[in-house]
């Protein structure tokens, strides 16, 4: 499940610029570090090493992501870049089956209504963080057309989360 929260976006768009910023540093340090390394180690004066400086990148690379993964993403100052993620990610599982879910709603599924509300919510959300509220000019109608069979059917139009088993029923 991924809920919805209302962040202030002045303070999530600093947030994420300061921790791209440590990111970016991460990486370079690490694939130059490992590139001079490995270059320093097994590197030959008179030939190439680019093989050598490659595979330090590509290693500071993989290093880089398992830190993001399994050290850096539990940390407060990643915060906002996580939740900004796992909040695309959401949006993007529902992009992806968009068609059928359209479907399901013009038949009458409830779930997926409720999936399809998430994901108006959702985009709301992720385009007043971003500041690209221009975007949401496009979905207004469908948006309001489907906030009112909600409340027509006696459903909240709030819905802050998404359950996965509205994106898995047929």
């Amino acid at each position: 499940m991924f809920r919805i929260e209302h962040r202030d976006p002045e303070h999530f768009r600093q947030q994420t610029r300061r921790s791209s910023l440590i990111l970016v540093l991460v990486f370079a340090a690490l694939g130059m570090g490992l590139s001079t390394l490995l270059v320093q180690v097994f590197g030959s004066p008179e030939g190439s090493n680019f093989r050598w400086n490659l595979s330090g990148v590509l290693l500071g690379l993989g290093a880089t992501l398992a830190l993001v993964r399994w050290v850096f993403a539990g940390q407060q100052w990643m915060d906002s870049a996580v939740y900004g993620w796992r909040l695309k990610r959401s949006l993007m599982r529902i992009t992806n089956q968009l068609h059928a879910i359209r479907a399901r709603v013009e038949s009458g599924d409830e779930q997926a209504m409720l999936a399809m509300r998430f994901y108006h919510l959702g985009l709301q959300e992720m385009h007043r963080l971003d500041g690209n509220t221009a975007e949401l000019l496009d979905t207004a109608a469908e948006r309001e057309a489907l906030r009112a069979q909600l409340l027509e059917r006696g459903l909240s139009d709030d819905q802050p989360a998404l359950y996965s088993e509205w994106l898995e029923a047929r």
